[in-house]
């Protein structure tokens, strides 16, 4: 195990999720928030009005886990206009003159926090990470000190919020999920000098055999410097550099490998780098250190090719929507995140996309050590304004503000190879120049500012507005695969493409269908597709399309058998493609009545994966040496 692997020994066992939360980033001390906390929901939302803020309160939960799911002690599914916690925390002797550093890994929605009766938070984003300043409250006398924390958290059923695929009725139904409220990921501590590092930017550089650091510091003092090491697996280092910390924000050491010590990281081979980063003062102690993980890796685009370390990869994804029967968007424990990855890798899968929420950091630290390749989306599916009538997630600024702290926080994960900032969204192209143009623009611009290393998907599906996309793909669910395969061939034309799940056909001119600008040649892919509805219990005891219990796309498939059959067709049509790069499969799993997965939504077997590997892993047309696309 890793450093970032092991809580520390001050964790009692039956602490939940007691794992290092932020492993790209890690310091030795920590104080993990996670357990026993008082609760109360407050349905009126007057809970400020009426004091809760300096009040005991009579409920209890257990965090990280909301109310909403089994696992929190509560289970109450309905809406919560706004819920409180409030915890008594004892911050360590040795603490003492250092400042204290809140973290939530996420809240949903609206997020304030008080300390002591002094507010020192606020945050809005329900998928994102965010940090406080307490300052010393160890006290600089030293001694143990008590700081009492209070949480309120307001979540809407309606209006322009991103909330993924939570349901806005009360039960769930299609492709909406039981809702999350308040707090779904790890409250942690740590302790930080004045002068300290924050998180750094970590980008590999594969031609030229390097890492180029930005360590981002709290200020700048004289005679400071950053020292950045990077050693391999068995302690030895590799590289070494140090640069000037009095005149920069952002002090940029650059890990310039020997060429005898690289080793790029790639599905086959997921080498990771130990990076030590320090800062020392004058006289050259350490004032502070942190401990990373770094991937020497490469994606480039050549024509209608989208390469990994400079050789077409066949991205062979999955869409994994990270829900849990009993954590609902939290993972009951650290395993339950290694093992959905190894269940994907085990059915023929080489990656995922992260569908409709920013997953917890661990799940990127567990993909960068088993190579797993994942384009990271933010939950905003349906957002919609225009002709079409719909109005569900309306975007906002909100959106672009919610994005960016993602991308900011992930950047540095080597198994990140693309990013999606939107999903489905509704915009005909006909429609005059709306909100929504404007943000798919904005986030777009905000991803290629934030991260010029990834290509960057402006909108998947079939609503693309940006010319310049780095890469085009469409959702169809079409499931008769010869038919399908006639469908994908017509992506790469260039004219206004045609929703499939609206045309069924992307030669036809049908403008109410018509959502897309031109393709333009960029590189392409199947993003989404399959879904094919199977529930074998229930195939055996109903006959037809009862949907009343389950649902998928298409018709039940009569059998296993034709499962089997219908899969391998729809894969085929895609991996015999020489232009198209990947696929995503729809899904890893059942989630509640949505029963389309591969396995079970409690992880259980469900289908022959033995069979679905092979069927997956059969050459791909696009991974053929360049000139022999046509052979």
């Amino acid at each position: 195990m890793t450093r970032a692997d092991t809580p520390p020994p001050d964790i009692p066992n039956d602490v939940p999720r007691p794992e290092y939360p932020r492993p790209g980033f890690v310091r030795e001390d920590w104080l993990n928030l996670n357990g026993t906390w008082q609760f109360a929901f407050d349905p009126g939302d007057s809970g400020l009005e009426r004091g809760l803020v300096h009040q005991e309160l009579d409920g209890r939960i257990l965090v990280p886990f909301c109310p909403e799911s089994e696992l929190s002690g509560i289970g109450d599914t309905d809406f919560h206009p706004a819920v409180w916690y409030r915890r008594h925390v004892r911050v360590p002797a040795s603490w003492a003159g250092r400042r204290v550093l809140l973290h939530f890994g996420a809240v949903d929605h609206d997020t304030t926090v008080w300390a002591d009766g002094r507010e020192v938070a606020r945050h809005s984003g329900g998928f994102t990470s965010f940090t406080t300043d307490l300052g010393d409250v160890a006290g600089a006398a030293g001694g143990e000190a008590e700081v009492v924390i209070v949480v309120r958290a307001r979540d809407a059923r309606h209006g322009p919020q991103a909330r993924g695929k939570q349901a806005t009725e009360y039960a769930n139904s299609d492709c909406h999920y039981t809702r999350t409220t308040g707090i779904w990921q790890t409250v942690w501590m740590e302790p930080v000098p004045e002068v300290h590092l924050r998180r750094p930017r970590i980008t590999p550089d594969l031609g030229s055999g390097a890492f180029h650091l930005e360590v981002p510091l709290s200020a700048n003092r004289p005679g400071h410097r950053v020292r950045a090491r990077a050693s391999d697996a068995d302690g030895t280092t590799v590289a070494e550099a140090t640069v000037r910390a009095s005149l920069d924000l952002a002090p940029r050491p650059v890990l310039a490998l020997p060429e005898e010590g690289l080793r790029p990281w790639a599905p086959e081979d997921p080498h990771l780098y130990r990076i030590r980063i320090e800062l020392l003062n004058a006289d050259g102690e350490v004032v502070d250190g942190a401990e990373c993980t770094a991937g020497l890796r490469s994606v480039a685009i050549d024509g209608k090719r989208l390469l990994l370390n400079g050789r077409p990869v066949f991205q062979r994804l999955v869409l994994d929507q990270g829900w849990y029967p009993d954590g609902l968007m939290t993972a009951p424990d650290d395993a339950a995140l290694v093992r959905d990855i190894e269940l994907s890798l085990a059915a023929g899968f080489n990656g995922a996309r992260l569908h409709q929420k920013v997953f917890e950091e661990r799940f990127l630290h567990h993909a960068d050590r088993l190579g797993y390749l994942v384009w990271g989306e933010f939950g905003d599916w349906g957002a919609s304004q225009g002709r079409t009538g719909r109005d569900n997630q309306r975007p906002t600024a909100g959106f672009v503000t919610q994005w960016l702290e993602a991308v900011e926080r992930d950047y540095s994960h080597p198994s990140i190879v693309g990013w999606c900032p939107l999903n489905e969204t509704h915009q005909e192209l006909h429609d005059r120049h709306t909100v929504l143009d404007d943000v798919t623009r904005a986030m777009f611009l905000a991803t290629k500012a934030a991260d010029t290393s990834r290509p960057v998907l402006d909108a998947s599906g079939y609503s693309h507005r940006v010319a310049e996309t780095d890469v085009y793909d469409a959702h169809s669910y079409e499931q008769d695969p010869e038919a399908f395969r006639r469908q994908m061939a017509g992506l790469d034309k260039d004219e206004p493409f045609i929703n499939p799940d609206r045309a069924g056909n992307p030669g036809k001119r049908d403008t109410d269908a018509v959502w897309s600008l031109p393709y333009r040649g960029q590189p392409y892919f199947c993003s989404e597709f399959g879904g094919i509805w199977w529930n074998p219990e229930e195939a055996a005891a109903a006959a037809g399309d009862d949907r009343e219990v389950s649902w998928g796309y298409g018709q039940r498939p009569r059998n296993e058998e034709e499962f089997h059959e219908r899969f391998a067709g729809l894969t085929a049509a895609l991996l015999d493609d020489p232009h198209m790069f990947g696929y995503c499969y729809t899904q890893l799993t059942d989630v509640f009545q949505e029963q389309n997965g591969v396995y079970r939504f409690d992880r259980g077997p469900k289908l022959d994966v033995a069979r679905m590997r092979a069927a997956q892993l059969r050459p791909a047309a696009f991974e053929r040496p360049s000139g022999e696309e046509g052979r």
